[in-house]
């Protein structure tokens, strides 16, 4: 005891203890308190010491006779685990932990403490390495010794195992006494006091492991490396290649002891340090690259990173670490992600060519299991492996250079063995909803895979990279896709069918979705209206941009539009698919409706191309079924306009043509569904070639009430009458019959007639283009078999050259509108006409539908088209009657040599007149009349339009007259019913002797 006795200590202790009340022993009494405490007896009374009564005799001694310190601290161990038996046997019994010998013990252990503590202070270099040992050592001890008592939670339990030990005077001043140390020797030697305690961890682990955590956290700096160092070494003892047993469920502890006291303390120090952790590990990955320059400056000649061998374990031991613990490799992932650059990928692959294969595969093995395990950086990751994998060639360009070959082939046999394990892991999941879709969720829970779960919510770029069709990547990415549908059910397999649909920009891409659809159909129903619905509502919320919603739109087009394959006979998945996106978009057929009239062209004839080729729904709202049809012929229109638009400007005009096309189709397709759409689609495409706004597509003018033509406000003069004024002066001075207007449409009283102002004219041929294109579709509409097709001609002819047959009842829907939109004031029954006279009745009525004739030349367009439905003429009796009482009052008035010098009214009399006679008003001999009007005068030509008027006034325009015609599937009149032709070919005749030089050769057209 004397050999190890320095007195410079005990010298500076006594001069400085000022806070005892005891005085310095003699030399008797420090003999007797040696042999009391040698001995535990009472030198003086004889009798026994109580374990108090020694401990404070080892006290004495170690406050007077530090020489004594390595005895006195060999005692105490003894004290200090008597202290923690009572500790916790109180515990067990539910009893007070401050009572019984704990209590007797606990002024006995803080004494101690207050000596160890003030001798540290004073020559740490005497005292901290010596009492650092021994209180790492009992705290071991102690770990081990109670690790199985009832009230000790488990060794992986450091938090409860933290706050038990801490809860205990004993263990606490043990530990206070350990950090003083550490604190103190950090600045001269931290190697010693840090591998006592690592050694310690070694021995006692895992149970002493508290300890380290509480350490750490104090001063993690040096004991997260110290730890990783401690942890790399003994993983490098046992063997790499049992690393692949944690993973597969083995006892953490069973094969690598130490690792696993690794994962719990750097667990347990990650609440509060995981940024110095995560530097570490990268520090560690980083170094362990670099054999010939260590990172570290502060390495010693025995830190691991002067070892080959434990650099070259350093990867599969990070790998291994995080495999044991997420929370330590998501500190990591995103990091990691962005240091395997090539050089770094380079120096990686050099690392793992030395390796073993059976150690490569259980790395890769590992590395697969820490992706699919990974609750972040998914995405990252994915694309990373991708980039990398993908072959050269297909890399045109990006911010970093093309991976080494070597590099390329491990990452593409990463992502295989990553799709395999995700595959296994989809499929064999345990709640068997493949297998078994009634089986209670509540007894099998689904097994959750955290890859997948991040990547649910990147499904759109994932079907972005996948649309990208680069040679192996489009394919890892779309057996992704897949899976990930497969295993977030529905919601995510439609969303990313959905994707796909909106996406492509291609047949080529688009084929992917029915790839997709072919997959997932064998295990999902329903998978096609799902989407297609997820569609719509994304069209409701205005979250795709006009690009996007064209692009959705035709490829849903493509995709009904393949059905002709099968038609063809090359029946497959895409036309069974198109079966189905056909029938969920006649669902949703008036969601799809007012994108016809979407702001943006493109759109517009995307969402026209769409629904020309979708089926119609079976049954449908009668106001959806408005709401779409108004919508289809306002989008008629809008189209037409573009064309002219684009043919003026000079631009290719291929897309407003298809438009147009795909517009007629859509209208005599829905026409053709019921009577409902056939009426309602007729009588806006008769009320929108009259709009004002469309009027100038068809040669028109906008008319005012009147029907007379209004000029623009740039060449309208401003006149600035007072119509209060003019009224005021006009009723006192002079009474003119009927009303006011009857003056007022010719001009201003005063100021003369109103000036006729030339309005510039539209291009001929696209008036008449637009006017064919009018026609044609108005023509398929009433060809179809909407309204009574069974029984009113709409029976396909023998002939497939000779045009079908107009739809009467169609034909009437048009005259009904155009009688109203002509002259609203017309009652439905005026079909009778009345004699020649009483059309002075009438005058302004008949100028105002003149005017209208006037400003609207499709008006005789539509009459033709009206006249071929027979007996839909009659309904028009009013219109005729007007026109016709205008034209006789014109060439009644006209002083004109011949009638050719009256050109709008000759053409206008020679369609009216045919007119009624293709619609049977008239009798052969009197519809040819109009082919002898150019030869003759305008009396005479009155003449002739007289005799018209007599007959059609003699033999009324009823349509009980007509008769069905089976044979010729039309009705038709039999005039011999009637009364004599004759008395009123008579006046023809008579025109034909006069001028018989000019119209000789039309003698033959009225025979009777």
């Amino acid at each position: 005891m004397s050999a190890v006795f320095d007195g410079s200590p005990l010298k500076a202790m006594q001069n400085s203890h000022t806070h005892t009340a005891q005085t310095a022993l003699s030399g008797q009494e420090l003999s007797q308190e040696i042999k009391s405490f040698i001995s535990g007896v009472d030198t003086v009374q004889g009798r026994k010491l109580s374990v108090r009564e020694h401990a404070r005799c080892a006290v004495r001694l170690l406050r007077s006779v530090p020489a004594c310190r390595g005895a006195v601290l060999e005692h105490l161990r003894g004290v200090y685990d008597e202290h923690v038996s009572a500790f916790l046997h109180n515990l067990e019994t539910e009893g007070d932990a401050n009572s019984g010998v704990s209590s007797n013990l606990e002024d006995i252990i803080q004494e101690v403490h207050g000596v160890l503590s003030e001798f540290i202070r004073l020559n740490p270099r005497a005292w901290a390495p010596l009492v650092s040992a021994w209180a790492v050592d009992l705290l071991g001890q102690l770990s081990s010794k109670h690790a199985g008592r009832r009230v000790a939670p488990h060794s992986s339990s450091l938090n409860e195992l933290l706050q038990l030990w801490m809860s205990c005077a004993a263990t606490r001043s043990l530990m206070e006494a350990y950090s003083q140390c550490l604190a103190a020797m950090l600045a001269w030697c931290p190697d010693a006091c840090v591998d006592a305690l690592l050694d310690t961890s070694v021995q006692h682990s895992p149970h002493f492991d508290w300890v380290v955590a509480h350490i750490g956290s104090a001063f993690p700096g040096t004991i997260i490396s110290r730890v990783l160092a401690c942890g790399l070494k003994d993983f490098c003892s046992h063997g790499a290649k049992d690393q692949g047993l944690v993973v597969m469920g083995v006892e953490k502890g069973s094969r690598v002891p130490k690792i696993g006291s690794v994962v719990g303390i750097l667990g347990h120090l990650a609440a509060h340090h995981s940024d110095s952790i995560r530097k570490e590990l990268l520090r560690m990955f980083q170094e362990s690259l670099s054999p010939s320059s260590p990172l570290s400056p502060t390495s010693s000649s025995t830190s691991w990173e002067s070892s080959p061998q434990l650099r070259r374990a350093a990867v599969p031991f990070l790998l291994q670490l995080a495999a044991m613990s997420p929370n330590l490799f998501g500190a990591v992932s995103a990091e990691l992600v962005e240091l395997l650059r090539p050089p770094v990928l380079l120096q990686l692959q050099a690392l793992l060519q030395g390796l073993p294969r059976e150690e490569l595969d259980n790395m890769l093995g590992l590395a697969v299991h820490l992706i699919s395990q990974s609750p972040s950086g998914g995405a990252r990751v994915l694309r990373f492996l991708a980039d990398t994998a993908t072959p050269a060639s297909v890399i045109i360009s990006g911010p970093t250079p093309s991976p080494h070959e070597g590099v390329r082939e491990g990452c593409d046999r990463l992502l295989q063995m990553l799709l395999l394990h995700l595959h296994k892991l989809v499929y064999n999941r345990s709640d068997g909803v493949e297998g078994n879709p009634h089986h209670s969720v509540s007894f099998q829970p689904q097994t959750v895979i955290p890859f997948l779960e991040e990547l649910q919510t990147h499904v759109g770029e994932l079907c972005a990279e996948t649309l990208r069709l680069e040679r192996k990547r489009h394919l890892w990415l779309h057996q992704l896709l897949c899976l990930l549908s497969v295993y977030g059910g529905p919601s995510v397999a439609t969303e990313a069918l959905c994707q796909l649909l909106t996406q492509a920009r291609n047949p080529e891409e688009l084929a992917l979705a029915w790839q997709l659809h072919t997959t997932l159909s064998s295990c999902m129903a329903g998978l096609i209206p799902a989407a297609v619905a997820r569609c719509v509502a994304q069209i409701h919320t205005h979250t795709l941009g006009p690009r996007q919603l064209r692009q959705l739109l035709l490829n849903l087009a493509a995709a009904i539009q393949s059905q002709d394959e099968e038609r063809r006979g090359a029946p497959g998945a895409q036309s069974t698919m198109a079966v189905q996106v056909g029938s969920a978009i006649s669902g949703h057929l008036h969601d799809f409706g007012p994108l016809l009239l979407h702001s943006d062209p493109a759109v517009s004839h995307a969402a026209v191309r769409l629904l020309s080729v979708s089926p119609l729904p079976r049954t449908s709202s009668p106001a959806h079924l408005l709401l779409v049809s108004r919508a289809a012929v306002t989008h008629f229109f809008l189209a037409l306009r573009r064309r002219v638009d684009v043919g003026n400007a000079g631009r290719d005009g291929g897309q407003a043509g298809e438009a147009v096309n795909c517009s007629v189709l859509l209208l005599s397709r829905f026409a053709a569904y019921s009577p409902l759409t056939l009426k309602a689609v007729l009588q806006q495409l008769v009320e929108g070639s009259l709009h004002k706004g469309n009027a100038d597509l068809f040669g028109g003018q906008i008319a005012d009430m009147s029907g007379a033509p209004v000029a623009a406000p740039s060449v309208s003069p401003d006149l600035g009458a007072s119509l209060l004024d003019i009224n005021c002066r006009f009723g006192t001075t002079v009474n003119f019959s009927g009303s006011v207007w009857s003056v007022f449409h010719a001009g201003v009283i005063g100021k003369g007639l109103k000036v006729r102002t030339d309005t510039p004219l539209p291009d001929p041929s696209w008036v008449i283009q637009n006017i064919q294109t009018l026609l044609a579709v108005i023509v398929q509409c009433c060809s179809s078999s909407g309204l009574n097709g069974s029984i009113n001609g709409s029976r396909s002819p023998s002939d497939p050259d000779e045009p079908l047959p107009i739809n009467a009842e169609a034909a009437k829907v048009i005259a009904v509108t155009l009688v109203e939109n002509v002259c609203p004031d017309v009652a439905n029954g005026e079909l009778s006409w009345p004699p020649e006279e009483h059309a002075r009745t009438t005058v302004e009525r008949d100028i105002h539908i003149r005017r209208c004739f006037e400003a609207h030349p499709v008006l005789f367009a539509l009459l033709q088209v009206v006249a071929a439905g027979r007996p839909a003429l009659c309904y028009c009796s009013a219109v005729l009657r007007g026109l016709l009482a205008t034209l006789l009052a014109h060439w009644e008035a006209s002083r004109e040599a011949l009638s050719t010098d009256s050109p709008w009214h000759l053409q206008a009399s020679c369609l009216l007149v045919s007119c009624m006679g293709e619609g049977q008003l008239l009798p052969p001999v009197l519809a040819n009349v109009h082919e002898a009007f150019p030869h003759l005068t305008p009396f005479e030509v009155r003449l002739l339009l007289l005799a018209v008027w007599e007959y059609v006034r003699g033999n009324g325009p009823m349509p009980q007259k007509f008769v069905f015609s089976s044979e010729k599937g039309l009705f038709c009149r039999d005039f011999s019913r009637d009364g004599d032709v004759a008395r009123y070919v008579a006046p023809i005749h008579s025109v034909l002797h006069k001028n018989i030089d000019r119209l000789g050769h039309l003698c033959w057209r009225f025979q009777l």
